[in-house]
């Protein structure tokens, strides 16, 4: 019995954000390494949802719109008010890329709530690898949009022409690091509350097993547990919506040049 409890609940709250492998296989090309780790099957699993919830919200040219679609109009119409009071009319067409973000981040931190299961919006591979790459295609499109009167971002207005190398040193530093920060306060949320939950629950665990008086003790830890669950749903949620204000915010930056 304890060998089986000591194998399903991992004492350091840590170890549930190891990436292990699952299958390995050696590529002919280079010496090439294949491999499939948890954090690639959840990120497959994420996707996989995404488009079938893409797929259960289409009417099929119904009157009565389904659940399912319900739900997704009302998602894209928060985030729609948000692209506009942000962006503005012009940032109407960026909906589709902005509300996939939204459900592919708000997934892959509601999946990690699942028990055993993995969370990918806990490392920072995935939240600076996304952050990074949105950066690049925000700037491309800014480049895109306004060619080389992209570079006014990084001048301000009015500046005096003896302090534009420092800001434009200063804007540049503060351009790049949103990169990181974008990625890193998604991922730092993610770590903290799956690290506090996981705490809870093993200690209510062992005053699980601990005798009677502890199981009447464990009440307490249980509810607190129940209550964090709950506040790690809204968390996601918040998390997600953020992620999502921010690109838009960057949007905004390479669309409107402020």
């Amino acid at each position: 019995m304890t060998t089986f409890i000591n194998t399903v609940f991992i004492n350091n709250p840590l170890e549930q954000f190891e990436i292990k492998e699952f299958f390995y296989m050696g590529g002919p090309l280079l010496g090439a390494k294949f491999s499939l780790t948890n954090i690639g099957l959840y990120l497959i699993i994420v996707t996989i949802l995404v488009l079938g919830m893409s797929y259960l919200s289409l009417n099929n040219n119904k009157v009565v719109p389904s659940r399912w679609s319900i739900v997704q109009e009302s998602l894209f119409g928060s985030i729609l008010n948000m692209i506009k009071s942000t962006i503005g009319g012009k940032g109407e067409a960026y909906l589709p890329f902005l509300y996939t973000i939204f459900l592919y981040v708000l997934l892959s931190n509601l999946i990690g709530l699942v028990p055993y299961s993995f969370t990918p919006s806990s490392h920072f591979v995935f939240g600076i690898g996304f952050s990074v790459a949105i950066l690049i295609g925000v700037t491309i499109l800014g480049f895109q949009t306004h060619a080389l009167k992209f570079f006014g971002l990084f001048v301000p207005a009015g500046t005096p022409l003896g302090l534009v190398p420092v800001l434009v040193m200063i804007e540049t530093i503060s351009y790049l690091a949103r990169a990181l920060s974008l990625g890193l306060r998604l991922t730092a949320n993610m770590i903290g509350g799956h690290v506090l939950l996981k705490i809870f629950s093993t200690f209510t665990w062992k005053a699980v097993i601990g005798g009677p008086i502890l199981l009447l003790i464990s009440i307490i830890p249980f509810a607190f547990i129940i209550a964090f669950t709950g506040l790690e749903i809204a968390i996601a949620f918040i998390q997600a919506y953020v992620f999502t204000m921010l690109t838009a915010s960057y949007l905004n930056d390479a669309i409107n040049l402020h």
